[in-house]
């Protein structure tokens, strides 16, 4: 399945993708500089540019104004939606400003909710989300992950191939149950039979 990568103004950590012929590269505002850094021409760049400063000069812009309802990464991710992408990775997603990320997580929830598929990828640490079904994971021995129940709860809730299982629970938002688990070294298995879950992963040195 082809990735549609969108690189946002938040904070990036050491990872950079493995962009693939058939891939969409979005810039959203601020995240236009750090494609340059890396030598990455995108394909798309939206945004109302006040974190970049300026409107770069790119042949392919969306512009939007600065007072709208959704953020530039919002606007981004439709973007890819509309092209047909239903696996998005979102690079500068994490960190920076806390309201920020809050609403990146809530842009993934609703990305998985619509069937579609998709990760942030922040400074040591990328998030994942599964919505009634099963999310398959690999993870070296001792490596952190929390699972998180941030809506509606999350029923039949059953966690493999990890240091503290659980078989049919229910999750919800008051209760942090699912903090800092462990892989055991194996594959892990993470089941919500209704509702979603959000997945906050270590990256690897």
């Amino acid at each position: 399945m082809s990735i549609c990568y969108i690189f946002a103004s938040g904070e990036y950590g050491t990872q950079w993708p493995d962009i693939q012929p058939g891939d969409l590269c979005i810039a959203a505002d601020g995240g236009f500089s750090q494609m340059q850094a890396h030598g990455v021409d995108p394909d798309l760049v939206v945004g109302d540019f006040d974190s970049l400063g300026y409107v770069p000069p790119h042949p392919h812009i969306v512009r939007h104004p600065a007072e709208k309802d959704d953020t530039d990464t919002a606007l981004a991710l439709s973007e890819g939606w509309s092209r047909g992408y239903r696996n998005f990775h979102i690079y500068g997603s994490l960190g920076g400003r806390l309201d920020h990320t809050l609403a990146n997580v809530q842009l993934l929830c609703g990305l998985v909710e619509q069937g579609g598929r998709g990760k942030l990828v922040g400074p040591g640490m990328t998030v994942t989300a599964v919505h009634n079904g099963t999310l398959e994971l690999e993870g070296e021995t001792g490596r952190t992950l929390s699972i998180f129940c941030l809506g509606e709860p999350a029923h039949g809730v059953t966690l493999e191939g990890l240091k503290y299982p659980l078989h049919g629970a229910t999750m919800t938002v008051q209760v942090p149950l699912g903090v800092s688990n462990e892989f055991l070294g194996g594959p892990a298995r993470i089941t919500v039979e209704r509702g979603t879950l959000v997945v906050m992963i270590e990256n690897q040195v």
